[in-house]
């Protein structure tokens, strides 16, 4: 019998279930992966804020990848949330230990709400461990300007933004996502030879608590499975598009996407194969 594909979340929690590792093993789920998580931080947090945050011990952290590691060795690793230099540190030590291990790096800074969820001198740290090891590096613009201290307010800033990802600080790959950027949204990956651009018409709303979580974790599930990287993300464009125009209108503030958008009808039956633009660097 043909082993499952199984995928590792390493991030904080939302009890409300629309970012977080609860929207990682959700989106695990709809792309047909096994998956598991680790808990690095409770989050008390929903559509309308972050009331209150509990980091985990390094040591429990420690214990948990131990378990998993031990037992069920996944096919790739995404990570989200991971607050404290300690944390990435631990990261790092087990990332180190399986260099072929497709590692997906969502690096978690700052909630929809506008919440603050890593602390200020762990976004050093992120650049010189992090994102070295990162098969990619999925930053949205305000991310992406905090771990490269510049602004990133055009097209071609987000492109030059992820060739630094990728030839400054060490990353194999990068997608820069537009959000608000232009009157689409545009994303930009970098593979370290071509640019490629994955463009959707915007949706009017407001409800896209979670996006660059489930994003991430759609690459890291393709991955997983073997896909190349360049279908991995555009799998995540596409399936975060649907998950976004199929809202579920709920909580008071910044609502989840829809993480089963996928299997509602009126999904155009080539909608996963729709093509994508490039250029040489």
């Amino acid at each position: 019998m043909k082993r499952v594909k199984t995928a590792l979340t390493i991030a904080g929690t939302d009890p409300t279930g629309g970012a977080g590792i609860q929207a990682d093993l959700k989106t695990f789920e709809e792309r047909n992966v096994y998956g598991m998580s680790v808990v690095t931080s409770v989050v008390a947090q929903n559509t309308c804020g972050v009331d209150a945050v509990a980091h985990q011990s390094v040591e429990m952290i420690d214990k948990q990848l131990d378990c998993v590691f031990r037992d069920i060795m996944p096919d790739a690793v995404k990570t989200g949330m991971i607050a404290t230099r300690d944390m990435m540190v631990l990261v790092d030590e087990y990332l180190s230990r399986f260099p072929d291990l497709p590692y997906v790096l969502d690096p978690v800074m700052v909630a929809t709400s506008g919440d603050v969820l890593m602390e200020e001198k762990s976004r050093e740290v992120i650049r010189d461990i992090l994102i070295p090891k990162a098969t990619v590096v999925t930053p949205n613009l305000k991310e992406a300007g905090l771990i490269l201290e510049r602004p990133i307010e055009t097209i071609e800033d987000m492109t030059d933004a992820a060739k630094i990802f990728v030839h400054a600080l060490g990353a194999k790959s990068a997608v820069v996502k537009g959000g608000h950027l232009t009157l689409d949204a545009t994303d930009v990956f970098y593979d370290g030879h071509k640019v490629y651009y994955y463009t959707k018409p915007r949706i009017d709303t407001k409800h896209t608590h979670g996006t660059g979580c489930t994003y991430s974790a759609v690459i890291a599930a393709e991955l997983a499975k073997g896909s190349p990287m360049t279908e991995a993300v555009q799998h995540a464009k596409n399936f975060i598009h649907e998950a976004i125009y199929y809202g579920l209108n709920l909580g008071k503030g910044n609502g989840p996407t829809n993480h089963f958008a996928y299997r509602l009808k009126g999904v155009p039956d080539n909608f996963i194969d729709q093509p994508l633009s490039g250029g040489d660097e």
